[in-house]
């Protein structure tokens, strides 16, 4: 963990000024409640029309998450005091009932409204009059956060701090192989959808009877194959295709019956009967090499057996996503180089190597940079990696808040209150584990984290020192990633396991 000395509040000519919130969506208006609390004054910047625009795009998808789990613990304050009640901990909402029942109201208080501004696109972030090759004053020259509205104008805003919860929604990976886009991509676009789309509510017409090729391994798309599914119902000229990188998708099934979370369970279950009778027709160890668009597009892919190609009428893509990190470039950041994320929190969701996303409580002091009072937060704090936790999330901004006002000793009492084995609120990141709740130890399969270990030492019954990782995602192992996945056997599986 990064080792930084405790910093006092911050002093004029800075205290007057606001801390800037690049994004609206529930990690946004968190830390904005956050900062309410803690006495600082939060300016919201929200690129779209609307608080939680990102979320509305996939508000057809249910959270794999109870409502208790979802919510803020200081936006629940702020809006108790107005008369809010919270909607039933136990139930499993979907984006737009998130939207709805949470973060509309929230961005209706008074205390939000007044900071929020839609429609405001951050473009850049800098120090005023200082670029990031100049040190001298830096730590005491107001942030310069150039805002672009609706009308095509442009404004620079002086804030105290900078809070980025803007998230990866809008930067979908590549499709292509080696973290590229595959030839012929960008002239592919029209034939390619965004991500997660509603393909059996307003998106319907684009998918109805036609080829659809489905490309990840992830609950993201395992959600749309299942849409896709019901959509040939009543579409019965609906051919389903689904394209994976691996040679098994075994570990995306899950536990069936087994499952801790019997919500995750069913739709694994689903998945593997729909493969299994046909009805879903699956392609693995296929990488995606380019795209041929014309009447129809042409995917072409290298296989084990030599390059083949598929024939489809549309693409959807559940292939995860990336930062935008364009904006930053005056800011000085230090990112883990294999994932983007702040480096001192990279090497613990690194998929490479951590397979179920374990990741122990962390906040400021985590996810500091060398930029003095710049934070990402969010799902973009997380960078490549596929895993994220609304949860983890609010503890983040909590953490983040309480440093910003000099509270270093409430920034460093880490909490994180969760199920036994973790909960993820859902997926959009397209791989890995990122919609669920893992088993408990004694139901998780194939191995669970108390079985005997004989190969694995330093497994997660181990007793350790400091904050203990937060468990969730299939039960694969959590000390081992991509580099232990073994093909021999049916399924993916790792050495270890603690999810």
């Amino acid at each position: 963990m990064t080792d930084l000395p405790a910093q006092p509040a911050i002093e004029s000519p800075l205290a007057d000024l606001p801390v800037v919130v690049i994004g609206a969506g529930p990690i946004g208006l968190a830390a904005a409640s956050q900062l309410l609390e803690n006495g600082l004054t939060p300016l919201i910047f929200e690129a779209g029309d609307s608080a939680a625009a990102a979320v509305r795009d996939w508000g057809h998808v249910q959270l794999f998450s109870p409502w208790q789990y979802n919510v803020d613990a200081a936006a629940r304050r702020l809006l108790e005091a107005g008369g809010w009640q919270a909607p039933d901990p136990q139930v499993l909402p979907t984006g737009a009932e998130l939207v709805q029942q949470y973060l509309e109201p929230l961005a209706r208080t008074a205390e939000i409204s007044a900071a929020l501004h839609t429609g405001s696109r951050v473009l850049a972030v800098s120090r005023v009059g200082l670029d990031r090759t100049h040190a001298a004053g830096r730590d005491t020259t107001p942030f310069l956060v150039r805002v672009q509205t609706a009308d095509g104008s442009t404004t620079d805003h002086r804030a105290r701090a900078v809070i980025d919860a803007s998230g990866t929604w809008s930067r979908p990976n590549p499709l292509g192989q080696a973290g590229l886009p595959a030839l012929g991509e960008h002239e592919a676009a029209p034939m390619i959808s965004r991500p997660l789309p509603d393909v059996t509510g307003r998106d319907r017409d684009r998918f109805a009877g036609r080829r659809v090729l489905v490309v990840g391994a992830g609950h993201s798309a395992a959600n749309t194959l299942l849409s896709l599914a019901d959509l040939a119902d009543s579409a019965p000229h609906t051919r389903i295709l689904w394209a994976v990188r691996g040679a098994s998708v075994t570990r995306l099934y899950g536990g069936g019956d087994l499952d801790g979370l019997p919500a995750r369970g069913a739709l694994g279950t689903r998945l593997r009967s729909l493969v299994e009778a046909g009805r879903i027709e699956l392609h693995t160890s296929f990488t995606i090499t380019g795209f041929k668009a014309a009447d129809s597009l042409l995917v072409t892919g290298s296989t084990p057996d030599g390059d083949s190609s598929l024939e489809v009428d549309v693409l959807i893509p559940a292939t995860g996503f990336r930062p935008e990190l364009e904006m930053l470039r005056e800011i000085r950041l230090d990112l883990d180089p294999a994932v983007e994320a702040p480096r001192a929190l990279g090497p613990l969701i690194d998929p490479e190597f951590h397979s179920c996303g374990t990741v122990p409580p962390h906040g400021a002091r985590l996810l500091a940079h060398p930029e003095k009072d710049f934070y990402i937060v969010g799902m973009k704090s997380y960078g490549r990696a596929p895993t994220f936790l609304l949860a983890t999330g609010y503890e983040q901004v909590r953490s983040v808040a309480a440093a910003l006002a000099g509270n270093w000793a409430a920034a460093d009492q880490l909490e994180l209150e969760l199920p036994e084995t973790g909960v993820c609120s859902t997926d959009l990141g397209g791989g890995g584990c990122d919609t669920e709740t893992a088993a408990s130890a004694d139901e998780a399969a194939p191995s669970s984290c108390c079985a005997p270990q004989a190969e694995e030492p330093s497994s997660c019954c181990a007793p350790q020192a400091g904050p203990q990782p937060v468990s969730l995602g299939f039960a694969t192992g959590s000390a081992h990633g991509r580099s232990e996945t073994d093909e021999r056997s049916e399924g993916t599986k790792t050495s270890g396991g603690c999810c």
